[in-house]
């Protein structure tokens, strides 16, 4: 970069003009194409750092409400063990895990159709070397270490209630983030398709996000329900999310061909939604 002789701007005051030519256009380009998804990441960080203090008390808020309603509240009622533990055991992983998914919900939502619709985030990085698919790549990461942190401060303000048998509980940090991410890039996919805003959020949060909030394990375990609903918790992120959280938290019994199903599913979905995110994002942006 270097710097020409000054000219006068519009207030008549000399000022410096600057020349961009001593870059090297294309190794940033090949940087953005190699890395485009981090800086994409950093970016999103970036954004969100004004609404850093909402961000922290919503992250903080949560869990105690959670925690003081639920576990000493509604546990102080609740006398008999739950799986051979007491209630505040059981019901911590579930409030971690179904919060962090639900925050993954709505990050999955409008954040993603307003780059598209409003902000038009995407459409500006699209006139650089970045591609469509480091997009969702660079959003899932972003949401991943915003989810990550969220269910950290919640595991350790439950530490603090003694919602915790051990330090293995620990694990269900990583867990929830991958939970969250299973419902968060599916969705991320699914906004990048829409055109026009609608009622098609509204229905995924009360007839999806919530049910599973209700009926996937979260308040007791799953096969207390009546057969015909519980199949709201096998296809549901946070009740997978959930058990695995509460093996690694109290030591649920649970045969290893259920981990297996467990992870698989989690995983199955986090990696086929970031997949068809990139599809997604790629037939939008690239016509």
């Amino acid at each position: 970069m270097t710097e020409q002789p000054a000219r006068p701007d519009a207030t008549g005051a000399a000022a410096p003009l600057v020349s961009f030519t001593g870059l090297d256009h294309g190794a940033l380009a090949a940087r953005t194409r190699r890395w485009g998804w981090v800086q994409y990441s950093m970016y999103r960080h970036a954004a969100e750092r004004p609404f850093l203090a909402t961000s922290l008390a919503v992250a903080l808020g949560n869990p105690i409400l959670y925690l003081a309603a639920m576990g000493l509240g509604l546990g102080a009622i609740v006398q008999e063990d739950v799986d051979g533990v007491g209630y505040l055991w059981f019901v911590a992983p579930g409030l971690l895990v179904s919060t962090v998914v639900s925050t993954g919900a709505q990050f999955g939502t409008w954040p993603i159709f307003g780059g598209f619709k409003w902000q038009m985030t995407y459409l500006a990085a699209q006139a650089t070397p970045l591609e469509p698919r480091q997009m969702a790549q660079g959003e899932t990461l972003a949401i991943g270490v915003r989810l990550m942190i969220q269910a950290l401060l919640f595991w350790l303000l439950g530490f603090l209630f003694g919602a915790w048998p051990g330090g293995a509980s620990l694990l269900s940090v990583p867990i929830a983030t991958l939970a969250g991410l299973a419902m968060f890039t599916p969705l991320m996919a699914y906004a990048a398709t829409l055109e026009e805003e609608g009622l098609q959020f509204n229905f995924v949060q009360r007839l999806i996000v919530m049910p599973m909030f209700l009926f996937a394990g979260t308040f007791f375990p799953l096969s207390v329900m009546p057969v015909y609903l519980q199949w709201i918790g096998w296809i549901s992120p946070m009740w997978h999310g959930t058990q695995l959280a509460r093996i690694v938290s109290y030591g649920l019994s649970v045969p290893p061909w259920l981990v297996a199903v467990h992870v698989v599913f989690l995983v199955t979905c986090f990696v086929g939604g970031l997949w068809l995110a990139g599809r997604t994002f790629t037939r939008r942006l690239v016509r």
